[in-house]
């Protein structure tokens, strides 16, 4: 595929790959379930069209460190502080 003639607009990519992705990552930060879905939707999506499932893999990192740090957070009480039990 040769690029668009200089000085006109490319065309509009249907890019889904790209959006769970960005979504996974968004939604670990806030919402972990929806963000596990996003990015399994982002590595299917990569699968199917022969792309690089990049920003599928940072985010199940990203799900993976925070769900460390909240059990860790939890278990050592750092919870009951916050909310003065």
């Amino acid at each position: 595929m040769t690029p668009p003639p200089y000085g006109q607009p490319a065309p509009a990519a249907n890019d889904k790959t790209t959006l769970w992705g960005v979504l996974g990552i968004v939604f670990a930060f806030c919402c972990t379930p929806l963000a596990i879905v996003f990015a399994i939707l982002s590595l299917l999506e990569a699968r199917k069209v022969g792309k690089q499932p990049t920003l599928a893999f940072v985010s199940f990192g990203i799900i993976a460190v925070l769900l460390i740090v909240q059990i860790i957070f939890y278990s050592t009480g750092g919870y009951d502080s916050i909310t003065g039990n």
